[in-house]
């Protein structure tokens, strides 16, 4: 009896005619959102690969070792096709100097603000939005609809037990909504084969695991349907109560959850850790340039005496001497401004990590949440997005300045840059020779990426949250379908 209950749903499902409908819409999404995500992803890469060769060039032209500056541009991840999360908010590049801090700039968003507009539609999208009304359209009238038509009271009579019977409409239901969807789902994915995509072991067995959640979700509303059509006496108002349950869980408890901990914990923009941080800047650098006018005018005073011939001699012999004091100055001013910066960006950094874990804490109340957060982790295009790869950039930016040091040093340069302050003659900047520079040996950017372990475990808790909302609805719908009333009077 349990396996002909389940053929039954299967059947009822198939049969329906929102089952076409909806199936062709729900595969045709499924589709062009990983079809669209492949040529942003192929687009975004062949980008990447342009913009490295003519940093290179670039690099290659500078004048000198203390000029030379680097950019450094965030490599696309073929994860971003199913979960683009917040790729295309936070920055693409990021300028890599002695005197300017790192920071992402330039997002897909701000050369294109028609896409902030609008957003990607992508492989999570389709599964917050679309399938999960999918399971709610097919499950909301499971049990008050048959009893509505008087199949329900025909089925009890016969010596089957509630519990089989609710049981067999839930795996009937999974089954009969899963397996279809599944046919979109792995035609997508070997669209990633026709096009090459470059992905690795570790990818596929991120994309496993989102396909996991995916499912979790889905299983959820699955449940939740049933739960809500065991409830309530009528389809129609099971259908009102299903709809308004899918908005606020989809679209206002996450939503809600981050306005609340956006009021309870305050962070300053980075507008204003800009501001902090270019106004001490300002303060050490004009306190700089004031001491090292002074200490320019004691190093001209005693040559004032000499000959002009004499003064020039003696001005050649100590230039570069004084170019390595001055230098060993500028160092320790950019070092305090580094530090300052680093402080700043520390302090602003733990006020929004402080914001973040209760946000996700308020909005995990919803599993559509957990299922983003989930599939965000698994990506890598979580929040923590920017603040790695920022850290991995300031590592990058020590090793690169390291090494060009080095290559003053053995250039035979004193820094590379000759700075003077005379009353006479005014600034002098001698910023090297016109000269191709040989980069061997020059660091490469490495990005910090989580590693698969250690994205998986960030989900844990997200899945179980998803998986225990799903029990208590099917637990639920259990319980009120043991003591459910077949019966039916208009």
């Amino acid at each position: 009896m349990f396996a002909t209950i389940v053929l039954k749903e299967l059947k009822s499902i198939l049969v329906s005619p929102k089952f076409p409908v909806t199936f062709a819409a729900s595969s045709v999404l499924v589709l062009l959102s990983v079809f669209m995500g492949i040529r942003e992803y192929r687009a975004s890469l062949d980008q990447y690969q342009a913009a490295g060769a003519l940093v290179q060039q670039e690099m290659r032209e500078s004048r000198g070792w203390m000029a030379l500056s680097n950019r450094v541009y965030r490599e696309p991840d073929p994860m971003q096709i199913f979960a683009s999360g917040v790729h295309n908010d936070v920055g693409r590049l990021s300028g890599i100097s002695t005197w300017e801090p790192v920071k992402l700039s330039a997002s897909a968003y701000s050369d294109d603000p028609i896409f902030a507009l609008f957003r990607f539609i992508d492989f999570t999208f389709i599964v917050q939005v679309v399938l999960t009304l999918f399971a709610i359209l097919f499950t909301y009238d499971s049990i008050n609809g048959e009893r509505e038509s008087g199949t329900l009271q025909l089925m009890l009579s016969n010596a089957v037990p509630r519990a089989k019977v609710i049981t067999a409409k839930f795996a009937g239901a999974w089954l009969g909504l899963v397996a279809p969807i599944s046919v979109p789902v792995l035609l997508g994915i070997s669209l990633l084969l026709v096009y090459k995509v470059p992905m690795t072991l570790e990818h596929w067995v991120r994309l496993g695991f989102l396909i996991g959640a995916s499912i979790l979700l889905f299983t959820f509303f699955i449940a939740f349907g049933i739960l809500v059509s065991s409830v309530t006496r009528r389809s129609n108002i099971s259908f009102l109560v299903c709809l308004v349950s899918w908005v606020a869980l989809a679209l206002i408890v996450p939503r809600a959850g981050m306005m609340m901990a956006g009021q309870v914990v305050k962070v300053p923009t980075d507008a204003e850790i800009d501001s902090q941080r270019d106004s001490f800047s300002k303060d050490r650098w004009n306190a700089h340039f004031k001491g090292l006018e002074e200490k320019w005018r004691k190093r001209n005073e005693p040559l004032r005496a000499l000959p002009e011939k004499e003064r020039e001699a003696k001005r050649e012999e100590m230039e570069w001497t004084w170019a390595e004091e001055d230098k060993k100055d500028r160092d320790s001013m950019q070092a305090a401004i580094d530090g300052n910066g680093r402080m700043l960006r520390e302090e602003l950094r733990n006020r929004k990590g402080e914001r973040e874990r209760l946000a996700f804490a308020l909005s995990r109340f919803s599993p559509v949440a957990s299922f983003q957060l989930a599939a965000m982790s698994l990506a890598g295009t979580d929040i923590s997005l920017k603040p790695r790869y920022e850290d991995a950039l300031e590592a990058y930016r020590t090793t690169f300045n390291k090494y060009k040091d080095e290559k003053q040093r053995e250039s035979g340069s004193s820094g590379g840059i000759r700075i003077q302050i005379d009353t006479d003659r005014g600034i002098k900047i001698d910023v090297g020779r016109e000269i191709a520079l040989d980069l061997t040996g020059m660091p490469e950017f490495t990005a910090n990426r989580p590693s698969l372990s250690e994205s998986v475990s960030a989900t844990v808790v997200d899945f179980g949250l998803m998986g225990l909302f799903s029990i208590l609805s099917f637990a639920g719908a259990f319980a009120m379908f043991l003591r459910y009333d077949p019966r039916y009077a208009n």
